[in-house]
């Protein structure tokens, strides 16, 4: 095979190509590879801290419900103890009432005994001088009448 001078300077033209181009243009595609390798990889990195945060985010809001949970568990068993005591107190508050009432009652049943009573004496006593006056038939005035009432109501 014959090698002719084309195919020399095709081959030193291809030489020269290869040259410029592994000087020039391969420094900056492979610069350029890198970056975009660099850039995908802080691409997954910053997906994977994502996807860790939001894990940590589920965790800490699950742990903040459970605790609002329990805080409202607490406060509703607060409350149910307020409201226990409070009818608790209420309770006390009308026994004590009721108590009260059933002494003034009473206070005013024995005012009423004592009252009856003492009109009950006057009663007997003017039935009693009536009688007398009409056993002995004479007619006592009313001041001697009214200082034997009284007599008889201090001996009752």
């Amino acid at each position: 095979m014959e090698i002719n001078i084309t195919l020399l300077g095709q081959l030193i033209t291809f030489a020269i190509l290869v040259w410029v181009t592994m000087k020039y243009v391969w420094p900056q595609i492979t610069k350029v590879m890198q970056e975009r390798e660099q850039r995908i990889a802080d691409g997954l990195a910053a997906g994977e801290r994502g996807q860790h945060e939001l894990e940590l985010a589920q965790h800490k809001g699950a742990e903040q419900l459970r605790d609002a949970k329990i805080q409202a568990a607490e406060l509703l068993d607060q409350a149910n103890k307020r409201a226990n005591q409070m009818i608790e107190e209420a309770k006390e508050r009308a026994r004590e009432e009721g108590e009260r009432l059933l002494v003034m009652a009473r206070a005013d049943i024995e005012q009423e005994v004592q009252t009856a009573r003492q009109k009950l004496r006057q009663d007997v006593a003017t039935l009693a001088i009536a009688s007398a006056e009409k056993i002995l038939s004479r007619t006592i005035d009313s001041t001697i009448q009214h200082d034997l009432v009284e007599k008889m109501l201090t001996e009752i």
